[in-house]
């Protein structure tokens, strides 16, 4: 028999290596269909271990089949096992490296550093404590209702927006919710209408549970929403508060004429208002959901006002739409965990969400100041900025950029990590010379750091 060597100092146990290493000669071709296995008093002598440890192992094999075993006959091979040959070779598979950025303007990072870490594992073990035996079970997939009544709570004293906590929904982040929403709406041979350019991660997710798309070009302004009379989808994606990736906000005009589509067309209106606590001109802007709520549906997240490993999102939905979606989300993952829901209910309830957001807008927008004036002193007026001044990224437009695959290698090999405009469009070639700076997670230094290797480059 192919000789077997144990690891006395490895953390599987040897009736386990010994089982593992037979299977995978079944599995290569070593030992063939029918070849009798060695006694067990003989292959415990072979590789000096106990008897009992190889009858344990040929225990494990003959109970999932690879053996077959008869009182008085030699333990045999079964049939139908060989995948390989003994001479056919594994397949490497080369890790990619990570490649280390001296600067890397990653869009929608919020600063990790500023989080109250300590704070936030208080509430975690204060409100775990507090929870009931039930919330240890299946509960409802709609969520916590603590946490969503300080959702309802929040967003009456942040935006105005008077919603009922039974009309908001749970979901494990933005991705999740944009997820079950493009199955409830894009099934049927419906498409769904999305600006462009977008968020790839957004246009993805859609693709990815089967829908048809209408893209829709974008200004400065928005989402132009005379083009959508062109077409007939059944929902329309909009960022209107601060549009992804250009910046703009949606004047009140276009947000009525998505609204009186929205009604002619039996359509919907897929909210993403993924980044507007942090504005840093004025209050946030009043969501598209005031306008009509029946047709509106509305999603929000906490990932980049407090780190994204928190997997919590939620969504307003209209009434019709509420069983669908409980329905699906029950056959999903079934709901969120309770413990970082009750965290969260408890650091809006007591205000410490509203602290947090005061401070982190005001330390944005001091390196957002940072960004622009090391704009300008590198490149002087050749650039313009666009969109409000609000989230954690600017939109850069330089008159004579053209930034094609070269300058992006060039970037890479220089230890800077950018992103054009055109990445995020649906129809490429229209953004050419537009670049996206996040700041959000970069210090002062490092932004005017990055903004010297892009000088470097840009005039290389």
């Amino acid at each position: 028999m192919y000789s077997i060597q144990v690891q006395r100092k490895s953390a599987i146990p040897i009736k386990r290596q010994i089982y593992q290493k037979i299977r995978d000669q079944i599995f290569t071709g070593v030992l063939t269909a029918g070849v009798a296995l060695p006694s067990t008093r003989e292959l415990a002598e072979q590789i000096k271990v106990s008897r009992n440890t190889v009858c344990e192992a040929y225990e494990m094999l003959i109970a999932e089949g690879f053996v077959l075993h008869r009182q008085g006959a030699p333990t045999r091979i079964a049939e139908g096992l060989q995948l390989e040959t003994a001479l056919e070779k594994k397949i490497e598979i080369k890790v990619r490296k990570k490649p280390h950025y001296i600067v890397d303007f990653q869009t929608g990072r919020p600063d990790l550093k500023r989080f109250p870490q300590y704070l936030w594992q208080q509430m975690m073990h204060k409100t775990t404590a507090t929870l009931q035996l039930d919330d240890f079970g299946y509960s409802n997939p709609q969520g916590l209702i603590t946490l969503r009544s300080e959702i309802s709570a929040w967003l009456l004293r942040s935006k105005g927006l008077s919603v009922q906590e039974q009309d908001i929904f749970i979901s494990s982040g933005a991705t999740q919710a944009l997820h079950l929403i493009s199955n409830l709406l894009g099934g049927h041979g419906n498409k769904i209408a999305i600006e462009d350019p977008c968020n790839q991660g957004v246009l993805k997710t859609i693709l990815n549970t089967g829908c048809s798309i209408e893209p829709i070009p974008v200004d400065e302004h928005g989402i132009q929403t005379e083009l959508l009379n062109k077409t007939k989808v059944r929902a329309v994606y909009t960022t209107p508060s601060h549009q992804f990736p250009l910046g703009g906000i949606l004047p009140a005009v276009r947000r009525a004429a998505l609204v009186r589509y929205a009604k002619a067309n039996e359509a919907y209106l897929v909210e993403d208002d993924y980044d507007s606590e942090f504005r840093y001109l004025g209050d946030p802007i009043a969501p598209l959901y005031a306008m009509a709520p029946n047709k509106v549906i509305y999603i929000g997240t906490f990932s980049k006002t407090l780190f994204p490993a928190i997997r919590i999102g939620y969504v307003i939905l209209p009434q019709e739409l509420q069983a669908d979606w409980c329905e699906l989300r029950l056959h999903t993952d079934v709901q969120n965990t309770p413990f970082e829901q009750a965290a969260l209910a408890e650091f809006l309830r007591t205000r410490k969400f509203d602290r947090h957001i005061r401070s982190m807008k005001k330390l944005y927008g001091e390196r957002r100041t940072v960004l622009l004036e090391a704009l300008k002193f590198h490149f002087a007026d050749t650039w313009r900025s666009w969109g409000d001044a609000a989230g954690l990224h600017l939109a850069i437009e330089f008159q004579k950029g053209n930034f094609d695959s070269d300058f992006f290698g060039r970037c890479k090999r220089n230890g800077l990590k950018i992103t054009s405009v055109d990445y995020h469009g649906i129809q490429k070639g229209r953004h050419l010379n537009k670049l996206l700076l996040g700041y959000g997670h970069l210090e002062p230094e490092e932004i005017q750091k990055g903004i010297g290797i892009l000088h470097s480059v840009m005039k290389k």
